[in-house]
């Protein structure tokens, strides 16, 4: 079993966490027992950040102590699987959707280390007082100012940190090739002051999307 942190392991090619709140699956997903410790099985259908690390992405600042500030976190299946990584750490997880907030917070029972918050993410100045500052920012919201709003919350990201934009192509602009539109946001990332550390291409698990990895200077 290949190690990539203390709670995330690779076992005959497919990725597991290990399992914060044993016996219990978010989303149906398999339960498997390796030297007696319980993991889940980390879907890279279900979770765009498991498709990044299925296609070879080489960034993963998650650890047992690192804070996060998840934007979009839905009805929270890979929030899950983030809180079994950052077990000593804190996952702010905001949703603006109110029937998934509360899959959300059925989620968040039983994980001391998730705090759900319904508010929109194109107005961090609304939670900005609860988060203060963050180890990783993640975004995996399907709307065409998406680097926008990925902008206005690097705000909360520590110096040195790093984000993670779960970039969908054809909500940006549905007739512009998507390689064009992931160059464009590259560039606005950049212009914001935001360093590239590197672009992973999400197919064939995600159509026409990209993770795309930057850091804030320290």
């Amino acid at each position: 079993m290949a190690e990539i942190s203390d709670n995330l392991k690779w076992y005959e090619s497919r990725l597991y966490t290990r399992n914060l709140v044993p016996g219990v699956a978010v989303y149906w997903e398999i339960l498997r027992r390796f030297g007696g410790i319980e993991y889940r099985l980390w879907d890279p259908k279900r979770s765009k950040l498991a498709a990044f690390l299925y296609n070879k992405g080489n960034t993963f600042p998650f650890d047992t102590m690192t804070t996060v500030l998840y934007l979009g976190a839905a009805s929270g299946t890979t929030v899950s699987h983030i809180s079994d990584i950052v077990t000593g750490g804190r996952v702010f997880a905001v949703e603006v959707a109110k029937n998934p907030f509360k899959d959300l917070l059925s989620v968040a029972e039983g994980r001391g280390n998730i705090v759900p918050i319904l508010e929109d993410a194109n107005h961090p100045e609304k939670y900005e007082r609860l988060v203060r500052e963050v180890d990783v920012m993640y975004q995996d919201i399907a709307q065409r100012n998406q680097t926008e709003i990925f902008i206005k919350n690097s705000r909360l990201l520590k110096p040195g940190g790093y984000g993670f934009l779960m970039l969908k192509a054809r909500c940006v602009d549905v007739s512009a090739p998507p390689s064009k539109i992931y160059k464009q946001c590259v560039w606005e990332l950049k212009k914001a002051g935001l360093r590239f550390i590197e672009i992973t291409l999400l197919g064939p698990y995600e159509k026409d999307h990209a993770a795309i990895v930057v850091g804030k200077e320290a």
